[in-house]
């Protein structure tokens, strides 16, 4: 639901910012037209969105600028306000007028706070602190000033801590409070001007200055929204709660920076709808309340339960945390959704129809691997067809795509069944992302042994974190990887006491972290301890792997392995020489390189799914015609995994859920 209020904020934001912004010409010009602003902000906003392909590398160098400039203009004009209006301002930091003021209005005054919510909305640590004055009372809220501070703690990671803390704390909040004690000032003797208070509070002299300046800024804001909405979405994707789309990252973009085409005109077209029938900004506000509001909200809530569950904090801390910050977020939270009715509903709206979409896809993928979890292939079944697998073993690679991290799919049966060929060397590829931000390259590919070493046939899991992106330029970076990898297992394979004959290896083999490098085979460090007993296989530790997380994920793995193998060795890596002292594994991996030479083929599954005809009305309606209609109109999945259409083989699978 937070993620959902997320997406609904990149359409709001860059809707009410721009908005907001190209309102203060209405102060220069009375006789405005209300349509001509909106076209004005139509255009602005259309250019902003078909810009979103060539990226901000080219001009995200001005982003700073810009922003420290529009802070410190703010800032001036707070003081220019306060010494020329009302010095005594100052005063209206003291807590007690927010006292008199609840004391007087009562309900009404709790109410009231809805519309003053726009002042500190993406900036929580703000209202905090002005909760307790009454400048919020009488500003005129100003979306702009402040939208695009929450957008820093979306991409979080690209910052540490401790500068957002001092940036905020020494920099972003005293100018805010200025400004806000500015126009408090000027409101204090101008307060018919309260509708356009912060551009009537700009003296004249500086008014176009700034109003440009003020339009950067929301230019700068509504970028900030739309990339944090495609690494939202990037995100829900790769945990499998979205439609597949397609990740566009270009070498020479900003760091992780990413474009969502789909993502990125739906917007457009939802912002351009929501700017066009808006009659004001206080409506367009009361929906970015809202959705601000009910994601601020949740985020506390659930950062409660990470206090207790995650961190082990103890329940008393969790529960002061929630209670401290969530009353004060309930009551902008109360005073918020009272505004329903006065544009309110867009969010509520919006934010259902993208949460319905990733319930659904969440479901119809969940049982799709469950399907597939519960009809795989037998591995006693392969192992009777021989090493020939009965079908003829032409050179070159298959890489047979698969949700499954163990086990044989059910889609290959299709191939021994109904081809009377296949490759000489055949690698079930698990795309995975893990639950963690981003996974070192060195232990992104887990490989493994699928059957006896005259099998040919390999797993590979590449492990992704969920923020991670694919810089790869081309397929060959990635076929590269993979067979570097698989060269590397086999020759550490051996060294650990692997069988040395073609027959010999695991039925379900253990899985490796294996490092790819372009001078495989070159340099390894080995040192055996003794492990498990019975059949002689391998199992291989990186020792230089440090994430918790991709450790239990890769034991978890082999547990789920075939059950009738146990292990005898267990190698973990030191610094010494080896060099192709087998002849079978020279063999081996001689061969893997011939097959290399012939081409490398991707093999995927083309589904169709269906409901079982005895399934509940809701169960039939959400697969067969929401999901089927969802998996017919989002990418492909050689799009979504970035597949080259030439050496695609795509084979049909039916699944009844």
């Amino acid at each position: 639901m937070a993620a959902s209020m997320a997406m609904t904020l990149g359409v709001l934001t860059p809707a009410i910012s721009v908005v907001s912004s190209i309102e203060g010409l209405k102060v220069q010009s009375n006789d405005l037209n209300h349509r001509i602003m909106v076209a004005l902000a139509g255009v602005l906003l259309l250019s902003l969105f078909v810009l979103q392909y060539q990226g901000t590398h080219k001009v995200a160098f001005i982003f700073s600028p810009v922003v420290l400039l529009w802070l410190l203009s703010i800032a001036a004009l707070g003081v220019y306000n306060i010494m020329h209006w009302n010095p005594r301002i100052y005063e209206a930091l003291s807590p007690i007028y927010i006292y008199r003021f609840f004391r007087l209005t009562g309900i009404d005054g709790l109410i009231s706070l809805g519309g003053a919510l726009l002042c500190i909305t993406g900036n929580m640590p703000l209202c905090y602190m002005l909760i307790f004055s009454g400048i919020i009372i009488f500003s005129k809220p100003n979306a702009f000033l402040t939208a695009g501070i929450d957008i820093l703690f979306t991409e979080v990671g690209q910052f540490s801590a401790s500068s957002i803390r001092v940036a905020f704390c020494f920099f972003v909040y005293p100018c805010l409070v200025l400004q806000y004690m500015g126009q408090a000032a000027f409101l204090s003797k101008n307060f018919s001007a309260i509708s356009l208070s912060f551009y009537a509070s700009v003296p004249d002299a500086v008014f176009w200055p700034v109003l440009v300046i003020a339009i950067l800024a929301t230019v700068v804001v509504s970028q900030a929204v739309l990339s944090a909405t495609f690494s939202t979405v990037k995100q829900c994707h790769a945990l499998g709660c979205f439609p597949r789309v397609k990740i566009v990252h270009k070498s020479k973009w900003i760091d992780r920076q990413i474009y969502v085409p789909e993502i990125n005109w739906i917007l457009m077209v939802l912002c351009s709808a929501v700017t066009l029938g808006s009659q004001d900004t206080t409506r367009i506000g009361n929906a970015y309340g809202i959705a601000s509001m009910t994601l601020i909200f949740i985020t506390t809530s659930l950062i409660s339960l990470s206090i207790y569950f995650v961190w082990h904090k103890g329940l008393a801390l969790a529960l002061s945390f929630f209670i401290l910050f969530g009353s004060i977020e309930l009551t902008f939270l109360f005073s918020s959704y009272i505004r329903i009715l006065q544009g309110g509903w867009v969010p509520l709206l919006l934010s259902s129809i993208f949460l319905f979409t990733m319930f659904v896809w969440h479901y119809g993928s969940r049982k799709k691997y469950l399907y597939d979890q519960n009809h795989k292939l037998p591995m006693k079944w392969i192992l009777t067809l021989g090493s020939d697998l009965g079908i003829v073993r032409v050179p070159g690679i298959g890489l047979i795509y698969t949700h499954l991290a163990n086990g044989v799919p059910a889609t290959f049966s299709h191939f021994l069944t109904n081809l009377p060929a296949f490759y000489q060397i055949i690698v079930f590829v698990c795309d995975k992302t893990v639950p963690v931000p981003f996974v070192p390259q060195k232990e992104r590919y887990l490989v493994g042994r699928i059957g006896p070493k005259s099998y040919r046939m390999y797993r590979c899991i590449v492990q992704n974190g969920y923020k991670d992106v694919n810089e790869n330029e081309n397929e060959y970076d990635f076929e590269n990887a993979l067979i570097m990898s698989i060269a590397e297992f086999i020759q550490l394979e051996a060294e650990g006491g692997g069988s040395g004959t073609p027959d010999g290896g695991s039925i379900g083999g253990r899985l490796a972290v294996v490092k790819s490098s372009e001078n495989f085979g070159k340099r390894f460090g080995i040192s055996k301890s003794n492990g498990f007993e019975g059949t002689s296989s391998s199992s291989l530790n990186i020792t230089s792997s440090k994430s918790a997380t991709l450790l239990k994920l890769k034991m978890m793995y082999d547990e789920q392995e075939s059950p009738e193998v146990k292990f005898k060795t267990r190698v973990q890596l030191t610094l010494v020489d080896t060099r192709y002292k087998d002849s079978f594994v020279k063999e081996e991996v001689m061969r893997l390189m011939e097959a290399k030479k012939f081409g490398v083929a991707y093999v995927i599954g083309h589904s169709n799914s269906k409901a079982k005809w005895n399934s509940p009305f809701l169960k039939r309606f959400l697969i067969n015609i929401v999901y089927s209609f969802l998996r017919k109109n989002c990418r492909a999945p050689s799009i979504a995994l970035s597949i080259p259409q030439t050496s695609l083989i795509e084979v049909g699978m039916n699944y009844t859920l």
